[in-house]
């Protein structure tokens, strides 16, 4: 049986009757506060990029990101906002992603994607982001590593399983805890920038 995380149905569900608590309405303060002090440029992929608000902050830092989402509800209000640059937007599931995606980003932010995925496909979810960068290409994600209520999702992941998920396909070069969090969410997340060899 499909997990219910699996399915388009359920995410798309959740969009239509704005049962989203993830919905901020604004990027992520921790990929803000990267990207004022460094630079994430090139085709960047964020998955799960539900109304892109990523998307757009990191098209405002001179990216050109590809916003992926399986729900066409949240696909829909994504591009109902002004374009920022040079962002777009579709409709895929990174684990059948389009062979022309394929080694063809420089990078890939992470956000609420894995967190949203069952814990049991998170082996398929290193493989998929691995297999979407270029050789040498970085994965800059914000994890999840506290979350009270672990029925999810969001699925809490620890520092270990981050280690041993990532370590077939990446290096990781740098990883901190952000000082900018969503209301709620300071001090339960860990950002990581990994490179692929």
């Amino acid at each position: 049986m499909t997990a219910r995380e699996s399915r388009t149905e359920f995410w798309d569900a959740r969009y239509r009757e704005d049962d989203t608590p993830w919905e901020k309405g604004y990027g992520a303060p921790p990929l803000a506060e990267y990207l004022e002090r460094s630079s994430f440029k090139g085709r960047v992929l964020v998955p799960g990029c539900g109304f892109g608000h990523d998307v757009r902050l990191l098209a405002q830092y001179g990216a050109q990101p590809l916003g992926l989402d399986i729900s066409p509800t949240a696909l829909a209000r994504a591009r109902s906002f002004k374009p920022v640059a040079e962002e777009d937007y579709l409709r895929g599931d990174l684990f059948t992603l389009d062979v022309s995606l394929k080694e063809s980003f420089e990078g890939i932010f992470e956000h609420t994607c894995l967190c949203a995925v069952d814990p049991s496909r998170r082996p398929e979810y290193a493989q998929a982001v691995a297999d979407a960068l270029k050789s040498e290409g970085e994965l800059l994600a914000i994890f999840f590593v506290k979350i009270e209520d672990p029925e999810g999702p969001p699925y809490p992941i620890s520092s270990d399983e981050i280690d041993r998920l990532f370590h077939p396909f990446f290096d990781t070069v740098e990883h901190w805890v952000p000082g900018k969090s969503f209301p709620g969410r300071e001090g339960r997340e860990q950002m990581r920038r990994m490179r692929k060899r």
